[in-house]
């Protein structure tokens, strides 16, 4: 970092140079070029998503940090509601990386369940984790594209505690449900102590304060803290509409 007048830190040289790009005069003919690249490229990758993803059956997809590690609690409740997930008849998809993703892909694979990994990548911290199916690895370099993939095929999520990524994931799952672009489904949030303080603000501040949410949106999450009772809740649903996982 430099320093700028005022004592303020200018930006970090990658990120300069990006921003001076973005300002950088471009012909039509160069904006045409790498526009239409891109797309194929964005095509390409929902195309291998869908192939792949469509014969995984069943599956719920669990979303964390990625800075979790294993002597956490969370890790360990993690790996246990994959573990009890594959018991039940489903598979697990993760975001494929370290923390809370390898603790869902380890559950998986200790029930001998579908492990799926979503890898997304990154300049730092997200590498594959070891516990992923070999032929249900697939990797990502746009977010959209993901989180298209995480929601299409999975029939409920679990939200451990994470950061920005996992509230994106959560929150647009949520808006989904909310505005009937998909049919509804169990969304659990494992942590009470991580989880009720966000919600609390949700609650008294989005729906009683300013009004921008309805009552009835605050029933699109549950909150546990315990790995059976996350799991009742997404078989519970599911038996009340006398579906259940067909593998």
């Amino acid at each position: 970092m430099r320093e700028q007048g005022g004592g303020h830190p200018a930006l970090a040289s990658e990120d300069e140079q990006r921003l001076r790009r973005a300002f950088v005069d471009k012909d039509w003919n160069e904006i045409k070029i790498a526009d239409s690249w891109q797309i194929f490229k964005v095509m390409a990758e929902f195309v291998e998503g869908f192939e792949k993803m469509s014969k995984i059956g069943p599956c719920v997809s669990i979303f964390g940090s990625a800075r979790t590690k294993p002597d956490n609690p969370y890790y360990q409740m993690a790996e246990e509601i994959a573990a009890k997930l594959v018991r039940h008849g489903y598979g697990v998809i993760t975001g494929g990386g370290p923390g809370i993703m390898e603790a869902g892909n380890k559950g998986a694979r200790s029930e001998g369940g579908k492990s799926v990994g979503l890898n997304i990548e990154l300049p730092f911290e997200q590498t594959h984790n070891i516990y992923i199916d070999q032929d249900k690895c697939i990797d990502f370099d746009y977010f959209f594209v993901r989180k298209v993939m995480f929601v299409k095929y999975a029939q409920a999520f679990v939200g451990m505690p994470g950061g920005f990524g996992t509230l994106d994931e959560l929150f647009e799952a949520m808006t989904l449900i909310q505005t009937k672009k998909i049919s509804r489904f169990p969304i659990v949030l494992v942590g009470s102590a991580y989880w009720s303080g966000l919600f609390k603000w949700v609650e008294e501040v989005m729906l009683h304060e300013e009004h921008n949410i309805s009552p009835e949106d605050m029933n699109l999450v549950q909150i546990v803290d315990d790995a059976s009772e996350a799991v009742k809740i997404i078989d519970d649903f599911y038996h009340k509409y006398l579906l259940s996982p067909n593998f």
